[in-house]
């Protein structure tokens, strides 16, 4: 059953990361897929590592998305 469940909510993570809520701004996202991420490691979903992988993806979506925004090109 975890695996499942486990499963069902990395699909939504992904979902999330890939195709944020119309009207979600990337900093709203950010802070979702943490949540997200830190829901699923205390339901002992995912592990430690698995939960430092997620963040880390989300940090680098963080950044590709603001990166222009803050003087850049």
């Amino acid at each position: 059953m975890n695996d499942d469940r486990k499963k069902q909510a990395l699909v939504a993570w992904r979902k999330l990361l890939e195709e944020p809520e119309i009207r979600m701004d990337t900093e709203e996202q950010y802070d979702e897929l943490l949540k997200m991420a830190d829901a699923m490691e205390q339901d002992g979903l995912i592990t430690a590592g698995e939960w430092r992988q997620l963040v880390r993806e989300a940090g680098t979506r963080f950044a590709q998305a603001t990166e222009g925004l803050e003087g850049g090109t």
